[in-house]
């Protein structure tokens, strides 16, 4: 089976698509992945036959500031720019990052069949949830009820706008308006952060998350017996800053031990008890008793992967959804605002009370109850997963 493999540049998204190709390759398929220019030697390096994706620079008069011409308009424009590529692939199938849809638009523009790649929970809209991004749990009684109802009408007009936007792209490019949407959805997620629902789509299967590490390196931990605390600074533009300066200041003293994820390297100067720069995050994880980060979905399901429990710092995006639903499970302390002193309380909370860490291993119990995602795509193309 020939998978064309398409992912934008951001870290969330591009790791996952380079972690797909990796599992197909090992499942016997011939995956080409095209992605970034940042990530495309990284990406060759591991073993993945890699291209840049054209099409990703900004336009002039395009609107970064509306999410939805920013997905919609963009993606038609990168389908088009795509279109000899995927042709002189001839693959089988595309699977298409979810912020990524110019694949999915091309792949239908050539008549190839096409799965979706969210590398985080099911984020569609819900009659049974409060509108994704709220944080909230599902609301309980009537008032619980009536109140998710209210806050999904108010988000029904952002969400009717998008579906016009993505409409008027399709049309552009020869498509017809209405979307008939993927084959299939990959939600690369570990069940624990998912939330039931009483309209979970037929043809989205949870697949376990998707992880890759951008580097072979391991960065060694401070010396000493304390515990390990780790940090990981959420790499998404959205996300909080300063969050690892203000953790190495509230835990000054303390006598913990602090290794830091730093993905472009760290120059800057810290205390013997702290080691900062780039390296395996799923060795660090072996050591940490507590992660510090900003609830980005790859780093949260990495350290709930390994049974980690967490400070979360969100900052905008689905981060504060994804902390939210972490700390309903018992696994997770929001920190918001954030400064030294709030960081250094929840972690230290977190290491006094055994409950953090049961949560977080229970959550890790979940990983193995998925689908494999290489078995979805290959029943797509056998056609046995229906739109």
């Amino acid at each position: 089976m020939r998978v064309a493999v398409v992912a934008g540049p951001d870290p969330g998204h591009a790791f996952p698509a380079i972690a797909l190709s990796l599992a197909l390759i090992a499942a016997g398929d011939e995956p080409i992945l095209f992605t970034g220019s940042r990530w495309v030697e990284k990406a060759r390096a591991a073993g993945v036959n890699t291209e840049p994706l054209k099409g990703l620079a900004p336009r002039p008069g395009d609107d970064d500031l509306d999410a939805g011409a920013r997905i919609h308009s963009r993606a038609a424009y990168i389908s088009t720019e795509l279109l000899p590529d995927l042709k002189a692939v001839a693959p089988d199938l595309v699977v298409s990052d979810i912020l990524t849809a110019g694949g999915g638009l091309a792949a239908e523009r050539l008549g190839i069949p096409w799965v979706e790649l969210s590398p985080h929970p099911l984020y569609s809209p819900s009659r049974g949830l409060p509108p994704i991004g709220s944080g909230l749990a599902p609301g309980v009684g009537l008032r619980g009820r009536l109140r998710d109802t209210v806050m999904r009408a108010a988000t029904g007009r952002s969400i009717k706008q998008g579906l016009a936007q993505r409409s008027e792209a399709r049309v552009g490019v020869g498509l017809p308006a209405v979307d008939p949407g993927p084959h299939a959805r990959l939600i690369a997620t570990i069940p624990a952060l998912e939330v039931p629902r009483p309209d979970w789509p037929a043809h989205a299967h949870v697949v376990g998350p998707l992880l890759w590490e951008p580097t072979r390196e391991i960065l060694e931990p401070p010396p000493g017996s304390g515990p390990l605390v780790m940090v990981a600074p959420s790499t998404a533009h959205t996300g909080a800053v300063g969050m690892l300066e203000q953790t190495v200041d509230g835990l000054e003293g303390s006598g913990l031990r602090l290794i830091a994820s730093v993905l472009d390297g760290s120059d800057a100067l810290y205390p013997d008890w702290v080691r900062a720069g780039l390296g395996r995050q799923d060795v660090m994880l072996r050591d940490a008793s507590v992660l510090v980060c900003g609830g980005g979905h790859g780093m949260l399901a990495k350290a709930l992967s390994a049974g980690v429990p967490t400070v979360v710092v969100p900052g905008g995006g689905d981060q504060w959804e994804l902390a939210n639903r972490a700390a309903r499970a018992g696994s997770a302390v929001i920190v918001r605002p954030a400064d030294a002193g709030s960081i250094r309380d929840a972690v230290l909370q977190v290491l006094s009370q055994r409950s953090f860490a049961d949560a977080a291993g229970a959550a890790a119990a979940t990983a193995s109850d998925v689908r494999d995602p290489v078995a979805v795509c290959r029943e797509v193309v056998a056609g046995g997963v229906a739109a």
